[in-house]
């Protein structure tokens, strides 16, 4: 029995759902602060649509805001950068050879477990600046999504793939470089996406537990002061900025991965 096709929604009807689940949302968010809602949540305590709306416009206008963005931005990107170089080499050498899985397999599975925030302390006394050990906790949370997906990824890949390449007289590196990674790159760019997802949630729980400056940082430093507004301005921003990196991996997956076929290359990673 053949299994029923989902009818296609067009680039504008698409458009068209998620302006409707964003207003919707906003809508209720705006009615529940509004009405001093407590529906065992309570939603009196929060500040209502159009407060944050205000308290975001007033941010706007400030240098500082700026300089935290850059701040978290350069965090992030310094740590997902290492993790995603580290982490796809040392995925495709576990996957590829029984040496390095022996060696460091067990080791990567023992701390992998491990939530990068709780390396916090560790960071604090290993690195001689806070800035260092934060963007430390940033790469340890990117790293492990993708190593493990780069590592499946290549284990996927059909034995045949590689043999026939080798029956043409094609040398370890040309399989690497012509069936391997072409071959893992979809998982990989998986794992990426994940990674930069991980790594803003815990830079901001670094920035916020030993942070000078950066969004985290701005957002506790306006909960100390009882600022909700201010507190969810930097969640939204937090917000953007996670849904503004993963895009953008996203779009260079979608580049890098052209020969797909268009249904799976339109899929998210």
């Amino acid at each position: 029995m053949s299994r029923p096709r989902t009818a296609p929604v067009g680039a504008w009807g698409q458009r068209g759902l998620r302006a409707v689940s964003l207003l919707g949302a906003l809508a209720l968010w705006q009615l529940l602060t509004a009405t001093d809602a407590r529906l065992w949540l309570r939603f009196d305590k929060l500040p209502s649509a159009t407060e944050v709306a205000a308290g975001f416009a007033e941010r706007l206008r400030s240098p500082e805001y700026y300089s935290d963005l850059v701040t978290s931005l350069l965090r992030v990107a310094t740590g997902f950068g290492l993790a995603a170089v580290l982490g796809i080499a040392l995925g495709v050498a576990v996957a590829r050879s029984g040496v390095v899985a022996g060696l460091l397999g067990p080791l990567f599975e023992a701390v992998r477990p491990i939530p990068a925030i709780a390396l916090v302390p560790i960071a604090i006394l290993l690195f001689p600046t806070s800035e260092q050990g934060i963007v430390f906790i940033t790469f340890v949370a990117a790293f492990f999504p993708v190593l493990v997906s780069t590592r499946h990824a290549v284990r996927a890949l059909p034995p045949i793939w590689e043999d026939a390449v080798r029956t043409m007289g094609g040398s370890r590196w040309r399989v690497l470089r012509t069936v391997v990674l072409p071959g893992a790159l979809p998982g990989v760019f998986g794992g990426l996406s994940v990674g930069v997802g991980v790594s803003w949630i815990c830079v901001i729980s670094a920035e916020m537990i030993s942070g000078q400056y950066g969004v985290g940082y701005r957002a506790w430093q306006a909960y100390t002061v009882v600022d909700y507004t201010g507190v969810v301005v930097g969640m939204l921003s937090i917000g953007l900025l996670g849904w503004a990196t993963a895009a953008a991996v996203e779009w260079v997956g979608r580049r890098a991965t052209g020969w797909l076929p268009r249904e799976l290359r339109r899929q998210p990673w």
